[in-house]
């Protein structure tokens, strides 16, 4: 709640009915799957010498099993198959022993990494060199399990407090299990874990773990130790485990869903006690037998087949109803109608008693079309035959004709089943020859398929280093693109002059920081024309002149004056691309207004020369007019005379 900042627990279940897949997280957060190879080092060689005392009174052909429930990921399955393996190899060395471990868990993806069987190289801190050498191959990722220890071990998703146990185990394992479930979940899992094991099994805890009550199912094994040894049951509790689970109808999740939304309903209470005390028990399986739903006490017809769980009806069917219902079976699913055995004998430990069996093919429209219901009904013991030769009728009588043509009758229904038997057997056959040939042709080509993969991963490969070289190539062209750009930017900042680029639709492509003296420009801007920007410049021809300068690829120059008195130099120039195509203008804009401002006092210096210059050539144009005058009046004219007044030689010249 506080990862998806949810501060009610009601909000919080909102959100899971909203997002199943939150549900899928909260219980994996819910596990703790702490586990290790051989932890409690003591525990396990307590476990190896029972085993051996076990072993001393057992055939060497027998296989030894056993059920490592909560495995996690694997570390503490493949410790039991290690002990299992040296504990028969020290009684028979020279035979190879049978070893077969059940591994199961809740969650999939720890029974995924389990079956794997790699695990990093820390694991050789709890396995000693010489397991570490024989059981287990080093590899780049750690370490792997060995073929011959990996093909004894089972995995297998399973719920230890729901699904059905494994059975005749030597051995089942449930450490630090027990330390998290409720002290009511624990009592009903060791009549299970009673009921899994063979007698004399050896049922294996963690550290912090017990049985609860002693005598009850086990005895500890010697001291301390956390293994215990499973104990005769008493009169009349052998069949406890079972018998309770028959009372508890077992129903897909659609239907548990249903009958958890009506369990406050009256009604849906009555129809349940109904159903359990009055109805006969029944079952509903699909078209392949499977069981989809129980209803009422199946217990005296059905019992869980032992190894792996398998709720499959035929699977499940005891000693004597196996054929018949079988036959009968294929005949309903055949015909799609109903097909009735009747009085056919179930073998049990308290005697063999006689059933009706009905396998009744669903038509209705809906969900349940084409399932099929079998309903068990208890029938009556057929009466004994003793004495019957002295109470036999004539021959020929009434009574001896109607029973043989009963048993006519049922030998001609024979007849037919195993003729449709054999039918149904020789189409089963043809179509595993035809699925045969197709599966071979598959594998053909799947090996043709893996050839051109294999190909064409070589062809990746290759192509993988090209694209590398190149790769590093580019990054060269890049990086000296960076350095390129880094000195232009820095080139155009320290010149000061304001530079913008345009398109040839006079959008503005790049610009100076200069830029914004002239045009108020930001980084936003690149893309608009640049008509639309108010300029600081008195140039309203600049547009008109951008595109003509694009019309005839000449550069054009003119000072424009500023609003604020100052003057810009405007420079307009194609601009050209590395493949020489024009793509736009180049416009930049000098400040020229210190210039400007010295030509202007260079003009005003200039006028000023020019204007004395010209007043000193009248003063002398006089002054030669009137020594003229002068020496027409003289012959010998004084020098020092003939200068005209209020001059000297530097005004003469």
């Amino acid at each position: 709640m506080s990862l998806r900042q949810i501060d009610k627990l009601a909000t919080y279940v909102g959100y899971l009915r909203e997002n199943p897949q939150e549900i899928d997280l909260l219980f994996k957060e819910l596990l703790i799957g702490v586990t290790s190879f051989f932890r409690d080092p003591a525990e396990w060689d307590a476990l190896k010498e029972a085993l051996a005392e076990s072993l001393a009174s057992r055939a060497p052909s027998q296989t030894l099993r056993a059920w490592v429930a909560g495995c996690s990921t694997g570390e503490e399955a493949y410790a039991m198959a290690i002990v299992c393996r040296e504990a028969l190899e020290a009684k028979s060395p020279s035979k190879s022993p049978a070893v077969q471990i059940f591994a199961t868990d809740l969650d999939p993806d720890a029974i995924n990494r389990a079956r794997a069987g790699v695990y990093p190289a820390s694991i050789a801190a709890d396995i000693s060199p010489e397991r570490l050498k024989r059981f287990f191959v080093e590899s780049e990722r750690g370490y792997t399990v060995s073929k011959s220890i990996r093909e004894t071990v089972i995995f297998a998703p399973h719920d230890v407090t729901q699904d059905p146990p494994f059975t005749k185990l030597d051995v089942v394992s449930c450490r630090n299990v027990l330390i998290y479930l409720t002290p009511k979940t624990q009592r009903k899992l060791f009549p299970v874990f009673h009921y899994a094991l063979k007698p004399g099994g050896l049922l294996f805890l963690g550290t912090s773990e017990n049985v609860g009550k002693p005598g009850a199912h086990f005895a500890p094994v010697q001291g301390k130790s956390r293994l215990f040894r499973r104990l005769d049951p008493a009169p009349g509790a052998a069949r406890v485990y079972l018998e309770t689970r028959a009372r508890r109808p077992v129903a897909t999740p659609a239907a548990t869903a249903a009958l958890s939304a009506s369990t406050g309903s009256l009604q849906a209470e009555a129809e349940r006690l109904l159903l359990e005390q009055f109805a006969p028990a029944a079952v509903l399986v699909n078209s392949k037998g499977d069981i989809l739903f129980v209803s009422g006490r199946t217990g005296k017809y059905l019992e869980p087949a032992a190894g792996k769980a398998n709720w499959n009806l035929f699977a499940m069917a005891r000693e004597g109803l196996r054929q018949e219902l079988a036959a009968g079976f294929r005949k309903a699913l055949r015909l799609q109608q109903s097909v009735t055995r009747r009085q056919v004998m179930v073998e049990r430990a308290r005697g063999d008693h006689a059933v009706d069996v009905t396998v009744q093919f669903i038509t209705d429209e809906g969900v349940l079309h084409g399932m099929l219901a079998v309903v068990f009904r208890d029938s009556a013991m057929p009466k004994a035959n003793a004495g019957a030769k002295a109470a036999a009728p004539r021959a020929g009588s009434p009574v001896t004709a109607a029973r043989v043509a009963e048993l006519t009758l049922e030998l001609s229904q024979a007849h037919r089943d195993v003729r449709a038997g054999r039918e149904h057997m020789q189409a089963s056959q043809e179509e595993l020859s035809t699925v045969n040939e197709e599966l071979q042709s598959s594998n053909e080509e799947l090996q043709s398929t893996n050839e051109e993969l294999t190909t064409s991963q070589e062809e990746m490969q290759s192509m993988n280093e090209e694209l590398q070289t190149l790769n590093q190539e580019l990054q060269a062209r890049v990086d000296n693109l960076s350095h390129i750009t880094n000195d232009m930017k820095n080139l155009l900042d320290k010149t000061e002059i304001a530079t913008v680029f345009l398109d040839h639709k006079l959008c503005v492509r790049l610009f100076t920081a200069g830029s914004s003296r002239i045009f108020p420009l930001i980084a936003g801007d690149v893309g608009r024309p640049i008509m639309d920007f108010a300029s600081a410049l008195q140039y309203p021809a600049l547009a008109d002149d951008a595109r003509e300068v694009l019309r005839t690829l000449t550069v054009h120059e003119q000072p424009a004056a500023t609003r604020d008195g100052g003057w810009v130099l405007v420079r307009i120039m194609p601009y050209r691309t590395l493949e020489n195509t024009v793509d736009g203008v180049t416009i930049t804009f000098s400040d020229i207004t210190a210039s400007r401002e010295r030509e202007d006092q260079l003009r005003a210096t200039q006028a000023g020369l020019e204007e004395h210059i010209e007043k000193q050539a009248r003063q002398i144009e006089r002054s030669v007019r009137h020594d003229e005058a002068n020496a027409s009046g003289r012959e010998a004219p004084d020098t020092g005379a003939s200068r005209p007044p209020n001059t000297t030689e530097g005004d003469s010249l």
